[in-house]
């Protein structure tokens, strides 16, 4: 299997993502330390899951591009095989 991240500007990207969730957790654990309301939390907690949702779809364009498109040229019926368990793994 290819590694989706050999290229250095999606690595970027994507360490800035992580960045902005580490800034996200660290934000809603001084919420929680200064007993902010709860609608306030569950704003930054959202904002973290956000951030996560953005870093898997990146991942996911990027191994769908690197890995699975240039399979369906050869190996179409593994390639399909293998996008159906990351799917599987999305559901869940």
């Amino acid at each position: 299997m290819v590694t989706c991240m050999t290229n250095l500007d999606i690595k970027d990207e994507a360490k800035k993502r992580i960045n902005i969730m580490k800034g996200h957790l660290g934000a809603l654990a001084e919420m929680i330390d200064k007993d902010e309301p709860c609608p306030c939390l569950l704003d930054q907690s959202l904002a973290v899951q956000n951030s996560l949702k953005s870093l898997d779809t990146l991942i996911l364009e990027k191994y769908l591009e690197s890995n699975i498109a240039p399979q369906f040229k050869g190996q179409k019926e593994y390639a399909i095989k293998e996008l159906l368990e990351v799917f599987k793994r999305k559901q869940k």
